[in-house]
């Protein structure tokens, strides 16, 4: 398979992940695409030649200097101590201790080849880490503290594994000169990448100052930052190039506000690149990992002196050495700091396990296990290299398993559990606490809530321009509005109120649908119809009923209900053709049909919500305004033969988008002055209002 084929399948893997992560939430997506890559490995023998000099340059370079970037500085400034300390002594650690303790378990494995191995396992991957705590939410403390030392245990992992192998392939080992690389590995790193980067932003803010304000061609610079530093580090000065890369991003971060402020339009596109380059780069990282997995294992499995079950037995007790050791260094070390000291027993061996399960092993190990060569330096074949891969493999595999299984457990809080947040609050809610007592600290709410409150000022805003001739346009744009703030709180909310709303639904579906059919009725025994345009519709609705009851029982959405309306609408477009081209009146009594039911759609819902039966209170108002919304919408389309794409249209679109972009601006301005969103979520809306502004602007300048 050619480089091209093999790029083009791996990013279908990893747009097929995330479409399945998105239905079974409850799956990180980065194990979703390490199963796919598997699959694909094994169905069609996909291979990949993996050298761990250009998965480093290609993968972790860029992907480390962004968490560089994204990681909040004070609390990698708070937690220095313990990052550090994580990051270089507890590898070293696991090293030894781990190390040991395989030669002791397993007698094959020459010591060096144990240290080696526990050395590659001792790094944590910190995109598995972030993968893992969007499912389960950890404490913020614990998160950083893995995140942080995520970012710097690669290289110290890597450098002991290197010279673990080294002595296993020579025989051969200076201490001395394994400590002095070790530290000019350390602080040349840092150096270079502190210099680096530095030179990079005085770059950039000597072209911004001189008018070349290319954005594009700022935005490509800041791409390639991370992979020449690296280069540059590790061919030219022969020191860690991953170190270096994740202080670029540190300190690239705290200088960027010194341009941003001047060409605010290179940081909005920057992010923007940013996020698609993480996301690819993170979803084939994780594929390639599963490629790979297959190849790591099938030597230990097809080796008759290797007992494949005494592998397996291998793969947990070498992930629960990690852990022990993970844990009791995680609980000494909080004997030493102020605030664990006033801590219980109980608390702080919580803490220590937390700590443990997080600290999840991914493609680093992997990289760096698959690097092991296949000789010595006698010529003899690497002690038990399949049997090392093997354990690698399953230890990558079993703790994202342990930490999906074990930590919603332990932190008691999953993330099905707080999608909402603020439990049965929603930003409106939020926003009408009483402010008689400035004193008490407002409750912060997270994006997705904050972004729902300005959709609705949106929409509220799109409301209050409705007049004649423009209520297509603004019907238009409320059901754009009121499709993303559906999506938005089907993500946020618990399942029970999203199940609520659902029920609701379809409730109040079948309610409309019946005042259809009875409309449909009187037209047809008023003569208005004939029998071809009846029965068309009769069949649409009664089978709208069926899906609707299906629903009800299943209590679950059809997963792709766009999917069905399109080739609703396709098929609708098609008959109408046919029948046009048959019968000139067709097309006005189609029409009529659907303004008519349309209407009747609407009073049946009206004498619902008034019947004294009802309890309107309990009934999803955004479900009640959705619905009249759309039958309004498809009266005001039935009013005119032509689709409405002409020139006025869409001025009337921009016109409504520039007023409801003004609202969405001040409707965070309130957010960010009340205190109910950080700094950081208030970027990342505000991003979010100016690309859609970006957006409408541009449309204006396209010819209609």
């Amino acid at each position: 398979m050619s480089i091209v084929e093999t790029v083009i399948g791996l990013v279908l893997l990893v747009l097929l992940s995330n479409l399945i992560n998105h239905y079974f939430k409850y799956i990180p997506v980065s194990l979703i695409q390490i199963a796919l890559g598997t699959l694909a490995a094994l169905i069609f023998n996909v291979k990949i030649d993996l050298e761990s000099s250009w998965f480093l340059l290609l993968f972790i370079a860029p992907l480390l200097y962004n968490d560089g970037r994204k990681f909040p500085k004070e609390e990698l400034w708070k937690l220095k101590g313990a990052i550090f300390n994580n990051a270089i002594i507890l590898v070293f650690i696991t090293m030894i201790i781990g190390g040991y303790l395989i030669h002791l378990i397993i007698p094959a494995l020459p010591l060096p080849v144990g240290i080696a191995l526990a050395a590659i396992l001792a790094p944590t991957d910190p995109v598995a880490v972030h993968s893992i705590s969007k499912q389960v939410k950890l404490p913020d403390s614990i998160l950083h503290l893995v995140s942080g030392e995520s970012l710097i245990n690669d290289a110290s992992g890597l450098i002991g594994f290197k010279y673990a192998v080294m002595v296993a392939v020579t025989g051969y080992f200076s201490l001395k000169t394994a400590v002095v690389e070790l530290f000019y590995f350390g602080i040349v790193g840092f150096i270079s990448g502190f210099v680096l980067i530095t030179i990079v932003v005085l770059i950039i803010e000597w072209l911004i100052v001189k008018g070349f304000n290319d954005v594009v061609f700022n935005t490509v610079l800041q791409l390639c930052v991370p992979f020449i530093i690296y280069l540059l580090t590790e061919e030219s000065f022969h020191a860690s190039g991953v170190i270096a890369v994740v202080v670029a991003g540190v300190v690239f971060a705290s200088k960027r506000n010194s341009f941003i402020r001047i060409q605010p339009e290179i940081n909005i596109v920057s992010e923007r690149m940013w996020d698609l380059i993480v996301y690819l780069l993170n979803g084939i990282m994780f594929t390639i990992l599963g490629v790979e997995l297959p190849v790591a294992m099938r030597g230990t499995i097809e080796n008759e002196d290797v007992n494949t079950f005494s592998a397996i037995f291998f793969v947990f007790l070498m992930w629960l050495i990690l852990l022990l050791i993970r844990m009791i260094w995680t609980y000494c070390y909080q004997l030493f700091t102020g605030d664990a000291r006033e801590k219980s027993v109980k608390e702080r061996l919580k803490v220590a396990l937390l700590s443990g399960i997080s600290g999840v092993r991914g493609a680093i190990t992997m990289a760096g296990a698959l690097t092991i060569p296949t000789q010595v330096a006698s010529g003899e074949p690497f002690p038990e290299r399949s049997l090392v891969l093997f354990i690698a493999a399953g230890v990558i595999i079993l703790s994202m398993v342990a930490a999906i299984v074990v930590l919603p457990f332990i932190s008691g809080d999953s993330a099905l559990e707080t999608r909402g947040g603020l439990g049965d609050l929603d930003a409106s809610k939020v926003l009408e606490t009483s402010s008689d007592d400035e004193e008490e600290e407002q409750p912060e709410i997270n994006s997705n809530k904050a972004k729902l409150y300005i959709l609705k000022t949106a929409v509220r805003s799109i409301e209050e321009q409705r007049r004649g001739g423009n209520e297509l346009a603004v019907y238009h744009l409320i059901l754009e509005y009121q499709f993303m703030i559906k999506r938005l709180e089907i993500n946020e909310y618990t399942d029970d109120l999203t199940a609520a709303a659902t029920s609701d639904e379809i409730k109040l579906h079948k309610v409309a649908l019946r005042g259809q059919i009875k409309e449909l009725e009187r037209l047809r025994q008023s003569n208005q119809i004939h029998e071809k345009v009846y029965h068309k519709f009769n069949r649409s609705l009664k089978g709208q009923i069926k899906q609707a009851d299906y629903k009800a029982k299943v209590q679950q959405e059809w997963p792709f209900p766009t999917v069905i309306e399109s080739i609703r609408k396709f098929w609708r477009s098609i008959s109408l053709w046919i029948g046009v081209r048959q019968d000139e009146k067709y097309g006005v009594e189609v029409r009529l049909v659907e303004r008519s039911i349309a209407k009747a759609a609407i009073k049946s819902l009206s004498e619902y919500i008034k019947n004294p039966e009802v309890n309107e209170k309990k009934i999803n108002r955004e479900v009640i305004y959705h619905m009249i919304i759309t039958y309004r919408s498809t009266i005001e389309k039935q009013k005119s033969k032509d689709e409405p794409t002409g020139g006025d249209y869409q001025e009337q679109i921009r016109k409504l988008r520039f007023i409801s972009i003004a609202a969405q601006r001040t409707a965070l301005q309130y957010l960010v002055e009340q205190g109910y969103i950080n700094h950081q979520a208030a970027i990342s809306l505000r991003q979010y209002i100016n690309h859609e502004e970006s957006l409408n602007l541009r449309a204006a300048t396209l010819p209609n």
